[in-house]
């Protein structure tokens, strides 16, 4: 039975962050900090994540915050600039597994818009064998539907499929599934299970691993 390979993207392939936008909107730290903790929390942009059209929210969280308004509709309207840099190990794991033929795919919680925009600026999106994105199945992680969903698309049997994920709740649920994951730590961290749980050989990692910010 053949490994099947299943990549998060935020934070796994790519490199995001509400604050890479709002440490240059809001200049006072403690101010910064209430806004993404009370005005725009991540249970907020979970709603996304679940489906829910990110213009039009947007815009209706505004109107119930008219003093954050502006800074609440640059959410949607400059929310490029809350992507970092690709995370170019993973990157080349994913394409030195493809290489060896085997299947990868995506398993990601991420707004249908913003998605959209993603793929366009990243082309390692458009490399899974099965790609399933919460906003399109109304579905978040850790939810066991979005991973069963998962494995009815692939086909796996959930010991062939193997999750690579920087959230711990994300990975329990894959586990609780019977599938085997990595809890990505970082770009070294990434290489090592690679190779320990025999995903790659030593000669077909990326060169020059590292775990840049």
């Amino acid at each position: 039975m053949r490994t099947e390979v299943v990549f998060d993207i935020g934070d796994v392939l790519v490199r995001w962050s509400p604050r890479r936008l709002y440490d240059r909107l809001i200049a006072d730290a403690e101010a910064r900090d209430r806004f993404l903790a009370e005005i725009c929390p991540p249970e907020w942009n979970a709603r996304f994540d679940a489906g829910e059209p990110m213009p039009e929210g947007v815009e209706a969280h505004a109107a119930r915050h008219p003093a954050h308004a502006d800074l609440i509709r640059a959410w949607w309207s400059r929310w490029p600039e809350m992507l970092g840099p690709a995370i170019e190990t993973s990157h080349a794991c994913l394409n030195a597994l493809k290489a060896k033929g085997a299947r990868v795919h995506g398993l990601s919680n991420f707004a249908a818009e913003t998605f959209e925009i993603a793929r366009r600026m990243y082309p390692i999106l458009d490399r899974f064998d099965v790609l399933v994105v919460s906003a399109h199945v109304k579905t978040i992680k850790p939810d066991p539907a979005i991973y069963e969903i998962l494995e009815r698309r692939t086909g796996a049997a959930p010991e062939a499929l193997y999750f690579i994920d920087d959230r711990p709740e994300n990975v329990a649920a894959a586990r609780a599934r019977g599938w085997r994951a990595h809890l990505f730590r970082g770009e070294a961290g990434l290489t090592q299970a690679m190779v320990e749980d025999g995903l790659l050989e030593p000669h077909e990692l990326p060169l020059g691993t590292g775990d840049e910010a």
